[in-house]
């Protein structure tokens, strides 16, 4: 399998780590390629939307012609896990014009909802699917704070967007056709699980 991190911005060691972790909990060998300019995409299985700055980020998606790969790969209805600033370049709405959404996902995101790096927190997540609580690490989280009924989305039109977590009634984590968001770092944790809920049919029990 030929998963692909999206690499314009920051740091992606952990994204990579947590998908190879997780295909070799499913007998899976992940060939990981960090991913920088056009010319990738179209060769990926899976893709992965880091965290980072979500303006920087798509701008260099639009810059470098990722950006129409990426909607492509959807289209195919390949697999996209997005988290925290990836959840919000690839919503509707971000609810700020600096940010060229991708229209992934029919949410709209409110940026920094959950406070400044020094609110970041740790907490158990039940997640739909999950047998148990997700370990969910907020670091400067966006909120979705509108869930639309798919059709805002015109690469997944058609399909539902369906919550699969809750945190103070909040979403932070849905799932629309191939992708899956969440406003949390699912990466920074030993527990593949969400990676599992994006690329796997099947979720490993937690160890946790």
């Amino acid at each position: 399998m030929q998963a692909g991190v999206i690499a314009v911005q920051g740091d992606v060691s952990e994204h990579a780590a947590a998908i190879e972790r997780a295909a070799r909990a499913h007998g899976e060998e992940a060939d990981v390629v960090e991913i920088r300019q056009s010319g990738t995409v179209p060769d990926c299985d899976v893709l992965l939307m880091p965290g980072g700055e979500s303006t920087a980020i798509s701008r260099l998606l639009a810059r470098e012609g990722i950006d129409e790969e990426i909607r492509d790969h959807v289209a195919a209805g390949k697999p996209v896990l997005a988290t925290c600033a990836g959840l919000i370049v690839a919503s509707t709405d971000a609810k700020d014009d600096r940010v060229d959404t991708l229209d992934l996902l029919d949410v709209t995101v409110d940026r920094n909802a959950f406070g400044r790096q020094k609110d970041s927190f740790e907490a158990p997540l039940a997640v739909d699917g999950l047998d148990s609580p997700f370990p969910a690490v907020f670091i400067r989280a966006p909120l979705i704070d509108a869930v639309g009924d798919g059709s805002g989305a015109p690469i997944n039109d058609g399909d539902d967007v369906e919550v699969l977590a809750r945190w103070d009634g909040d979403p932070v984590a849905v799932r629309q056709g191939p992708v899956v968001g969440t406003s949390f770092h699912p990466e920074l944790t030993a527990d593949s699980r969400i990676h599992d809920l994006a690329f796997f049919e099947t979720v490993e029990v937690s160890s946790q």
